[in-house]
């Protein structure tokens, strides 16, 4: 017989009891985690929407700019032709060369290359060498030399004006299609997906969904590598336009900047080629006619078939693109690709070019032979005026794929600029939303917010499965909307800080299922804790945000003011809240973020004053300027500094003393200042520190600050 064992009571009660208090422990340590992690995921996301709300207000400000400059040119009367010169060649002419003159402008070939010049050298047709020799050599910080800079732009300009405004990939020549989002001169960000993803091969196709500049500090170099790719794979390699691909926008966000201090000798040249690559760049993508890739997003007028056939060259600047009327006469002034009427008349010439030659009524198409003469005169007719259109004094040269397109459907309704630039912001510009229905993008300032109804309507009108579109930044670098019909995709990582997102890039094979790749293109980044990744952005965000206050502080004092009826010099936290909201507009939580810009009381009341001057204090701690200039500077800096790069027209760093008193005579109808011309010279020579006869950006500060003083 077998014996068996008998269990102790006393030590199966003892080893319950442990297990018990083991799994309470778990659990207790399971509810901390999870506290733990609520709590800096609800740090994240206030770190998220202070960085973003900071970023629109700043794209708000640009469009805010430019409708400035719109309402001072139709409401500002030149003088003199003089005046009229100027405010033709500031806002209006010098946009657009003439085919002839951009050729002669920018003549790559008289420059000659030193034999010091170390550097890659390209030959054309360019080969898979020429790509990978760039790579190399933008990994080792080494610089292409202009000349070839220049002949790259050519050659890629001459290629984009063969396309359609609407490129077509289809699936089945490659195993797969790889489309990326936003890179914003993050150069580390594309060599990691080309590390990761592979280089574009004929097998290879890859979408790139526009915003390749500004803000980075290599936007040149990625737009070098992706317009050699371009060239070496033209039916692999497609470009869409972003909202950044606009030399007014890259005036504000650095890379007009960039171009200067990389190529101080013909960095003008460059600049004027790279802007009139700009508008040659297709506006979307079609994957397999069933997937729409757009920079932006839709609206509720959106229209395919408009894109389409839209000369889009015409529009340099989208920020520059409205139709204003005059407020006492019924004459519009345009701003179509720089070009406008400033004065009323215009010679009979010139009006006759505006016009489309009228066809004449065909005849019977039961008559072959004379119905295809009619025909081949018609379009020849239409070409010709085209020509003309686009450059009265070029020479005859192949017409564009857009020209040919709209020469084909003769009866196609013609539609106005207003109509056509609409179409363009809307994709460049729009966002998606949660709601339903359509409605202005009061956030950004241009475009429009669009809900799951609109998108809806549209891929149920074109057939399509479901639009890719970028122009926002994501905390993992994609997003679903609209019941997943709306893929937004961001390839730039630590675009607000390192740590504060990742990037991301989808692939899409025949069965048009995407597969997303994330990725932190940062060393940096991996070595970092959550916590760390989290303090570090929320440390950025902070002081941003307080950088953003500070700069507002003479309005939050009035509106302080206002809350505090007694004058005690106190207010509570909640009328704080509404009062900064009331003059930020920023749409922040800020009773929730208020522990870390506010210093907790114990009567839960706040001495405003002394607040501010904290803020103050660590603002000049950084600056040793007045505290109520500085203010004014942290507040106006963005602005005045695109408004000297819009004067400062070969983008030198200085402007003449003649544009600088005509600035000031434009500015000061509208601003509450009355300088006499004799008052306007004088303060030209006053700020004019080393006498060399021309005002740098300091010097302009310097004017900015003295009328200031004197209000």
């Amino acid at each position: 017989m077998g014996s068996g064992s008998s269990v102790n009571p006393t030590n199966y009660k003892y080893s319950l009891q442990k297990s018990e208090n083991a799994f309470k422990a778990a659990v207790l340590i399971q509810q901390w985690y999870r506290r733990y992690v609520a709590r800096l995921e609800m740090r994240r996301r206030c770190t998220w929407r202070i960085f973003q709300s900071i970023e629109y207000a700043c794209e708000q400000d640009q469009i805010k700019l430019h409708n400035f400059f719109s309402y001072l040119m139709d409401h500002f009367t030149p003088s003199s032709s003089k005046e009229r010169d100027f405010i033709s060649r500031m806002f209006i002419s010098g946009e657009s060369f003439k085919e002839a003159e951009l050729e002669k402008y920018c003549d790559y070939e008289s420059m000659e290359v030193p034999d010091s010049y170390t550097g890659p050298r390209l030959s054309f047709p360019l080969l898979p060498d020429h790509a990978t020799a760039l790579l190399e050599a933008f990994k080792q910080k080494q610089q292409l030399h202009a000349r070839y800079v220049l002949n790259l732009l050519h050659e890629t300009r001459k290629h984009l004006k063969q396309l359609p405004n609407i490129s077509h990939v289809s699936t089945c020549y490659s195993e797969e299609v790889t489309v990326c989002g936003d890179l914003h001169g993050q150069l580390d960000d594309l060599f990691f997906i080309f590390y990761k993803n592979g280089l574009p091969s004929p097998s290879k196709s890859y979408v790139f969904n526009g915003d390749f500049v500004d803000r980075g500090k290599q936007s040149l170099e990625i737009l070098i590598i992706l317009f050699t790719f371009l060239l070496i794979y033209p039916k692999e390699v497609h470009l869409n336009r972003g909202n950044h691909e606009d030399h007014m926008v890259n005036l504000r966000y650095g890379f007009t900047k960039e171009v200067m201090q990389k190529y101080k000798v013909h960095g003008k040249k460059i600049l004027k080629m790279i802007q009139n690559v700009f508008c040659w760049l297709p506006l979307a993508t079609l994957i397999d006619q069933k997937v729409l890739i757009i920079h932006g997003g839709i609206s509720d007028t959106t229209d395919l078939d408009m894109l389409h056939k839209i000369q889009r060259n015409k529009f340099i600047s989208v920020l520059r693109g409205k139709k204003r009327k005059e407020s006492n006469k019924d004459v519009e002034i345009q701003e179509i690709n720089g070009e406008s009427k400033v004065e009323t008349e215009s010679s009979e010439s010139e009006s006759d070019l505006s016009l489309s030659p009228q066809p004449r009524p065909a005849p019977s198409i039961t008559n072959r032979l004379e119905f295809s003469k009619w025909l081949r005169q018609t379009v020849q007719e239409q070409i010709d005026w085209c020509r003309q259109l686009v450059d009265s004094e070029s020479e005859p040269e192949e017409p564009t794929y857009s020209s040919v397109v709209s020469l084909t459907e003769l009866d196609t309704q013609c539609w106005t600029h207003q109509e056509e630039w609409k179409q363009i912001l809307d994709i460049l510009w729009s966002d998606p939303m949660s709601q339903e229905g359509c409605r202005v993008n009061t956030v950004r300032g241009g475009g429009c917010y669009f809900g799951p109804d609109v998108t809806n309507k549209i891929l149920e009108k074109y057939n399509l499965q479901f639009l890719i579109r970028s122009h926002e930044c994501k905390h993992e670098g994609y997003e679903f909307c609209h019941n997943r019909k709306v893929l937004t995709i961001f390839s730039a990582s630590n675009y607000y800080e390192i740590g504060s997102n990742r990037g991301a890039y989808v692939k899409l094979g025949p069965d048009l299922v995407p597969h997303f790749v994330q990725y932190q293109a940062s060393k940096t980044a991996h070595t970092l804790t959550m916590t760390q990744r989290i303090s570090r952005v929320e440390e950025s965000a902070f002081r941003a945000l307080r950088e953003k206050l500070f700069a507002h502080t003479s309005a939050l004092i009035s509106a302080f003011k206002a809350y505090d009826k007694d004058n005690t010099g106190k207010i509570s936290l909640s009328s704080w809240a509404m009062a900064v909201e009331s003059v930020l507009h920023l749409g922040l939580p800020w009773r929730m973020l208020r522990p870390q810009l506010v210093r907790s009381t114990a009567d839960g009341m706040l001495e405003y004053k002394s607040w501010l001057d904290d803020l103050a204090m660590e603002q000049r701690s950084q600056e040793h300027i007045q505290t109520s200039l500085l203010e004014v500077i942290y507040r106006n800096r963005s602005n005045l500094e695109t408004i000297f790069r819009i004067i400062d027209r070969d983008h030198s760093g200085l402007i003449s003393f003649e544009e600088f008193r005509q600035t000031w005579k434009l500015f000061s109808t509208h601003m509450n200042t009355e300088l006499t011309d004799d008052g306007i010279n004088d303060l030209v020579r006053s700020i004019d520190f080393n006498k060399d006869g021309n005002i740098d950006f300091n010097e302009f500060l310097e004017a900015f600050r003295l009328v200031k003083q004197s209000q």
